[in-house]
């Protein structure tokens, strides 16, 4: 009956909320439990509750009404620790969060603070120096589908550091996307909203190398006694500890001195934690307690965004051929794409030369190889997919669902209307069709496409992408 029930408010759902943020919000929920008009939803996090009731109240209101009547109430069930064979949970509206437990027996602090540790605290504190970069702030942050788990749990955990369900917050993603910028704009937040000045930032390289001189000094009391006085602890690229066993020992006890004590730890990495190799089971689960958010290669748009947002800052305004030729080239690391614009904006210094297409690629060609190609279906393949947000695959495969059969139609057709290729190459290259669904699919966008100012200017925009993919 749950499942009956909480299907139908999704398919109220589904129609209210675009397809990403549904996916992303609403499929990882299970329904658990319906009595007495009241449902109960399954939640993966407190974050997650605290982001659908913020965000989308409104629409979970009106699909309880559709579906149970105006007596229709719903009720949360969080997940507390999904590292228990039997996760620990907690209903909410409750507001007591109850904390995992302790699962491999170990002390969570090493014994009381001794009198040499509280003089070290209390004579450092005046002095502490956070190591945070003052450019890496939230407003230079561009938001967009890759980033916005990380983005709201970044601002969340900012606002009440220590105080969420999702502590530790882990952020993991490739190379030059943004992890380091993203964590350190929750330190400058706390410090800027002076919530804290015990902010620490750290990367796992230093950690460890002032551990070993610690214990080469005979210093490590001290430098224990230093990490326990911080309220948000920041650690860059922990994969760097794998293997390290004794600074894995040392970031386990002072991981457990902080959490107790409500402090926030906040981590990243290059891959998600299950995958770093070398690491032990015990510091797995505990990083495993919160919140773990992932950073994807910008999308398009958000290249595009990020490039102007940049521009805007050094108060310049390029023409559209520009930051289109930039985005579409640089497509995996928000660091290239900053070193783009850094190098664009000398040479129009060094030169006084406008910035236009021809002079963006000469300046670039170091970085951005250009080089004359063939239209080929690959490239149509692979601007369509990033103008729809959707796969490859899904364009290859058998789904009808609009957005993926929308955009199938327009690849064959712009693939007949700028191509030499056969229908019968067409066709096998979108999925193994036949020629006869090609000029089906040619015929209804060349039909809509006299119907259709919104279908005008999606081919107009696809075909100058293409152009500059082409080049």
């Amino acid at each position: 009956m749950a499942q009956k029930l909480w299907d139908s408010c999704l398919a109220v759902l589904r129609d209210k909320i675009n397809s990403q943020a549904f996916k992303t919000w609403f499929t990882p929920i299970r329904p658990i439990h319906f009595s007495d008009s009241e449902l109960t939803i399954e939640v993966p996090s407190q974050f997650f509750y605290e982001w659908i009731e913020e965000n989308y109240s409104k629409q979970l209101k009106q699909a309880l009404k559709d579906i149970l009547g105006v007596e229709g109430r719903l009720r949360y069930s969080v997940v507390m620790d999904k590292s228990q064979t039997h996760p620990v949970t907690i209903e909410l509206p409750h507001q007591n969060i109850v904390k995992p437990g302790e699962e491999d027996g170990q002390d969570t602090y090493r014994g009381s603070r001794t009198s040499t540790e509280r003089e070290y605290i209390e004579r450092n504190r005046a002095k502490f120096e956070s190591h945070l970069n003052p450019k890496y702030i939230f407003d230079s942050l561009i938001r967009g589908d890759c980033n916005s788990l990380a983005f709201a749990a970044s601002k969340s955990v900012a606002q009440n550091p220590g105080q969420n369900a999702f502590n530790p917050l882990v952020i993991y993603g490739g190379v030059g996307l943004g992890k380091t910028h993203m964590i350190q704009a929750i330190g400058n937040q706390v410090r800027e909203q002076k919530i804290s000045d015990n902010v620490l930032y750290v990367s796992s390289e230093k950690f460890a190398i002032d551990f070993v001189n610690a214990i080469q000094n005979g210093t490590i009391q001290e430098f224990s006694a230093f990490y326990r006085q911080v309220d948000v602890l920041m650690i860059d690229d922990i994969q760097f500890f794998a293997g390290k066993e004794k600074t894995q020992e040392e970031i386990f006890h002072i991981f457990n001195a902080l959490h107790q004590s409500n402090k926030q730890i906040i981590l990243s990495s290059d891959r998600p934690i299950k995958d770093i190799r070398g690491i032990e089971d015990r510091l797995i689960s505990r990083f495993n307690w919160g919140l773990s958010a992932d950073i994807q290669p910008p999308d398009y748009e958000t290249r595009k965004a990020i490039i102007q947002s940049k521009l805007e800052l050094n108060g310049v305004i390029l023409d559209e051929s520009v930051t289109e030729f930039i985005a579409t080239n640089v497509t995996h690391n928000v660091r290239e794409l900053e070193g783009c614009i850094v190098k664009l904006l000398a040479a129009h210094s060094l030169f006084d030369q406008d910035i236009d297409l021809a002079f963006t690629k000469s300046t670039l060609k170091d970085i951005i190889r250009i080089q004359s190609k063939q239209l080929t279906l690959e490239t149509i393949e692979k601007a369509v997919c990033s103008f729809f947000s959707i796969t490859p695959n899904d364009l290859k495969g058998k789904s009808k669902k609009k957005e993926i059969a929308a955009g199938r139609q327009i690849a064959m057709f712009l693939s007949k209307e700028l191509t030499d290729s056969s229908l019968k190459t067409i066709g096998l290259h979108f999925g193994g069709r036949d020629h006869s669904t090609v000029i089906h699919g040619y015929n209804t966008i060349r039909k809509k496409v006299g119907q259709s100012n919104e279908l005008r200017s999606q081919l107009e925009e696809l075909k100058k992408r293409i152009e500059i993919m082409s080049i």
